[in-house]
């Protein structure tokens, strides 16, 4: 109970000694919508922001399911591939199924059953393969990577996998429409985001994602089914790859080997923006959410105002991740 409350402290330490650590990325949220509004007029405009927050809806759902696997001391390098692959796996079931279910909402929420089901298989196995059989977080995602994406490649015969045009037609309103002018994959994006906070705050699995991520052995002594929440991280994770693609084959009705590209460095890139430690031990939901609007913000502004070629984005995004890593450091508390 003593290495537990000192680990505690210290973690709360980190949290509330350090304030700079804690507002730098709102601040920095704050200054890009300053500076996006100061060179474009259209910046602040109801059909970028939204169009911005629907975009962006895809990765800040996945980043969600990161910020568990990281707090917990993981790191998943598949979810782009795992994306695409699922993405695949629900248009040829979907396809697959018109004969049978025609076109019509049971064909979108069986399609959307294969989703759900295909991302928590593969999150469950590299679960199993991560804690079960204690190979390396990063070597098994990597594997799983080109596992993936060769497999879409292979499913895809090298081309493209597209959803029927009457069944893309009827899925469409999933991404284009919403309540009240807030399209659905925002909704999710924020429902997503809001319960994740409250399982990372107040459940007894966010804490003990946090104690497996600070201290293996601390938390084995604290009664912490350690193989069981690290394998419970990857599998969130994998479910919610899941709902990300159910949210983003209506956009285009297709998939290739190609979809889902960076994706996991977007993903581990908000997380670490937002102020989740890539060591493990402490993360905040909410902070991944800015930071996903941070990645995302300055994707647009690049685009809007042509300050350097679109081509460059992941590279600025590479930079934006080792800077945060830095930042963390200085931030660390002393010993």
């Amino acid at each position: 109970m003593t290495d537990t409350t000192t680990q505690t402290n210290e973690t709360g330490a980190r949290r509330h000694g350090i304030s700079l650590h804690v507002l730098g990325p709102l601040l920095a949220l704050i200054v890009l919508i300053v500076l996006g509004a100061s060179l474009n007029s259209n910046f602040l405009s109801y059909g970028n922001v939204t169009n911005v927050l629907a975009r962006s809806a895809f990765i800040g759902i996945i980043a969600v399911g990161m910020t568990f696997v990281i707090t917990a001391g993981g790191i998943d390098l598949s979810v782009g591939s795992m994306a695409a692959f699922i993405a695949g796996v629900m248009i040829m079931a979907m396809n697959a199924m018109i004969p049978t279910l025609g076109i019509g909402v049971p064909l979108v929420l069986a399609g959307m059953a294969v989703a759900l089901v295909t991302g928590l298989a593969a999150g469950l196995l590299n679960g199993f393969l991560i804690a079960k059989v204690g190979i390396e977080a990063f070597i098994v995602t990597l594997g799983s990577m080109g596992i993936y994406r060769s497999l879409t490649t292979w499913l895809a015969d090298g081309g493209t996998l597209s959803l029927n045009y009457d069944a893309r037609s009827f899925y469409r309103p999933v991404y284009y429409d919403g309540i009240l002018g807030v399209a659905w994959p925002i909704i999710v994006f924020a429902l997503v985001a809001i319960l994740g906070e409250l399982a990372m705050r107040k459940t007894p699995f966010g804490r003990h994602c946090a104690a497996l991520g600070a201290n293996e052995q601390v938390a084995k002594y604290s009664a912490v089914k350690v193989d069981r929440v690290r394998m419970a991280t990857y599998v969130l994770l994998g479910m919610l790859v899941g709902v990300a693609t159910i949210m983003y084959v209506p956009r285009l009705g297709s998939a290739s080997g190609s979809t889902g590209v960076l994706w996991e460095l977007e993903a581990i890139a908000a997380v670490i923006i937002g102020g989740t430690v890539l060591k493990g031990g402490y993360g905040r939901v909410w902070g991944t959410v800015v930071g996903v609007l941070i990645l995302s913000l300055i994707d647009n502004i690049l685009n809007l105002a042509s300050i350097v070629s679109p081509y460059l984005n992941g590279a600025i995004q590479g930079v934006i991740v080792i800077l945060a890593v830095v930042l963390q450091r200085e931030g660390k508390p002393a010993e």
